[in-house]
């Protein structure tokens, strides 16, 4: 079960002219704001990739300024996992449980979905949050990550798993991340 005392979220490499070329970019740039907001009013921990962001760009600017003050992991591989700091950051973070999205969901989201269960984590997709060039990738990507073990959630429903009563402080700040 989803905790904030157990839950962190994990950002893949939405960046540069990639993460408007990928499937529905409008919805999925719209969604992983919702997440990173909403983490952020949930205080969960927030990891955030950028891969060899000197060819492909940076992150975009509508998620970099909602990610400051954190510093993106830089990477050249699709496994997060193979960069020395990821799994650092992921151990530093004291979760066990983590959120994950970003594109594309067919390679960096789903080789690093995939390090990180074969580091003990677990994982939820999010997968109204994750995207691809094309749509049967990212629908792939799902399929091969639930039959290996990782669940899949929608921003809706996790922050509202997330946030559990109507009374939390944090959910007058979720409220508007769903509308």
């Amino acid at each position: 079960m989803l905790t904030i005392q157990n839950t962190g979220l994990v950002v893949v490499d939405i960046q540069g002219n990639l993460a408007h070329m990928v499937h529905q970019s409008d919805v999925l740039i719209r969604n992983a704001l919702a997440m990173i907001k909403g983490a952020k009013a949930l205080q969960l921990p927030i990891i955030y990739l950028e891969q060899a962001p000197q060819k492909l760009g940076s992150t975009v600017p509508e998620l970099a300024d909602e990610l400051k003050p954190y510093n993106a992991i830089i990477k050249h591989t699709f496994n997060a996992c193979d960069v020395v700091e990821f799994p650092l950051a992921l151990k530093a973070a004291k979760r066990d449980h983590w959120l994950i999205c970003g594109i594309e969901a067919h390679i960096c989201v789903y080789q690093s979905a995939m390090g990180m269960m074969d580091l003990g984590y677990t994982l939820e997709v999010v997968c109204d949050a994750i995207s691809a060039r094309k749509e049967e990738n990212k629908i792939l990507a799902i399929n091969k990550l639930s039959a290996n073990g990782a669940s899949i959630t929608s921003v809706e429903m996790v922050l509202y798993e997330l946030v559990g009563d109507s009374r939390s402080p944090a959910f007058k700040a979720i409220l508007p991340l769903i509308k």
